[in-house]
């Protein structure tokens, strides 16, 4: 329920501001708004109306977005009647292809300024928090997709396309995982160049990011779970694992390969305790852990983590940082959907719809999550809305440049059919989408 009360919020401040912004825009150039609705009140089912100032505002039962219904435009609703008459001073038809394009840019344009002030206000209360480069002493630990282009255990990635990392993140960034591009990695002494390959999204759809690179750490143990095979075992606060059945260990992401290869099975582990070394044996579960034998964790770590640096910025210094940032989300999409379109990328795996945003949310509040998440649909629902397909505000953009462009415009007939195009083409995805979103979320179970 929190879920889907994250997803439901955050959907109706997006779509509330995103109408918004055509609504203001047409009433500041005299043109009549004669609904405005959250959602879609399809057939004419309306959870909740009322009239004020000669404008129907109301909730619909279809939560797939919102609209603003303009008089005197042909829209998704396809309503052509007003249009058989001449044309009224108040309607969209009858003003300056400049003023009616500023109307359909109009929420789009608010989208652009929302994510920049979340991003700015984001920054200004939490800053910038990053692990620099050169304090990782181990190197990085790759997972299923980092092992895929080459990297090893111990790898210290220093650049990327020749130009020094400053930041670990940079390695999970657009900058690295949108591929085409060459690591400079110091390998036992050695520097050596990996190549990301262009697809290499679709391992990261699959997979999670988090099978990319980590930071590899040494560790100890900070507490036992009582009752667990460890604690069964005698391992204690403090103690640090040194080798598994005979083979040593030294960064943690050993000590977990080893373990996972003795599932329901024993091992022999040698520890240090203090001044003194000690052999331990302790059963492993079905999960490869030494926890209990229906599962989870048995003890907790702590880890020999790089140094965090964090920069706070002031109420003027943080606008560029969360400028940057909202520009960056708008581009990574962009560029995201250019390699959809060149085949570099799958589009099951490109595309989240309603299902795949909600589990990003989550099943807890954090209210910085929450914001973060919605400046980034934030930048994508602008990105959207101005691609150039009938039904959406792109492809009124289009037409109405065509139009100033030609000196006059387009036929109602064109338009009409231009809608019922695009409106096809929406709901297809739409299908796709949902479809794709139900077949991960089975696919995971």
């Amino acid at each position: 329920m929190i879920m889907v009360g994250q997803l439901i919020l955050g959907l109706s401040i997006l779509v509330i501001l995103h109408e918004l912004g055509h609504f203001v825009a047409a009433r500041a150039f005299g043109i009549k708004v004669e609904k405005f609705y959250l959602f879609f009140d399809a057939w004419n089912i309306k959870l909740f109306k009322f009239n004020y100032k000669g404008v129907e505002y109301g909730i619909g039962w279809l939560p797939l977005g919102g609209y603003v219904k303009i008089a005197g435009m042909i829209d998704e609703s396809m309503d052509t009647d007003q249009l058989a008459g001449p044309p009224q001073p108040w309607e969209f038809r009858s003003k300056p292809a400049w003023q009616r394009l500023i109307v359909m840019l109009g929420g789009v344009t608010v989208n652009i300024v929302l994510g920049i002030l979340i991003f700015w206000m984001l920054t200004l209360k939490y800053g910038e928090s990053y692990v620099p480069n050169d304090s990782v002493k181990y190197g990085v630990v790759p997972g299923v997709v980092g092992k895929k282009i080459g990297l090893q255990a111990g790898d210290k990635i220093t650049a990327v396309n020749g130009k020094p990392i400053v930041r670990f993140d940079e390695l999970i960034s657009s900058k690295v995982l949108m591929g085409n591009t060459e690591l400079t990695v110091n390998r036992n002494g050695h520097d050596t160049i990996v190549k990301v390959p262009a697809n290499i999204l679709n391992d990261v759809s699959d997979y999670g990011i988090g099978e990319f690179v980590k930071l590899r750490t040494k560790f100890a143990i900070d507490s036992v779970v009582p009752n667990s095979y460890a604690a069964k075992a005698g391992l204690l606060k403090g103690d640090s694992i040194k080798a598994v059945n005979g083979v040593a260990i030294n960064f943690w992401d050993e000590m977990g390969t080893q373990i996972k290869q003795y599932k329901n099975k024993e091992v022999k582990l040698l520890v240090k305790r203090h001044n003194d070394t000690l052999s331990l044996t302790s059963a492993v579960n079905k999960e490869g852990t030494l926890g209990f034998a229906d599962g989870n964790y048995g003890i907790a770590l702590t880890h020999d983590e790089p140094t965090i640096k964090n920069i706070k910025f002031g109420f003027i210094g943080a606008l560029p940082i969360g400028a940057s940032k909202a520009w960056g989300t708008f581009a990574d999409n962009a560029q995201g959907l250019g390699k959809v379109f060149k085949g570099e990328v799958k589009a099951g795996k490109a595309f989240t719809g309603p299902v795949g945003i909600a589990t990003l949310f989550g099943s807890h509040i954090d209210w910085g999550h929450f914001w973060s998440l919605v400046g980034l649909l934030s930048m994508a629902l602008a990105l959207m809305n101005l691609l150039p397909i009938p039904a959406l505000d792109g492809g009124h953009a289009l037409f109405l440049i065509i139009e100033m462009i030609k000196g006059k415009p387009l036929s109602d007939k064109f338009l009409e059919r231009a809608q019922i195009v695009g409106f096809v083409i929406l709901v297809t995805l739409m299908v796709f989408v949902f479809g794709n979103d139900i077949l991960k979320h089975v696919g995971k179970k």
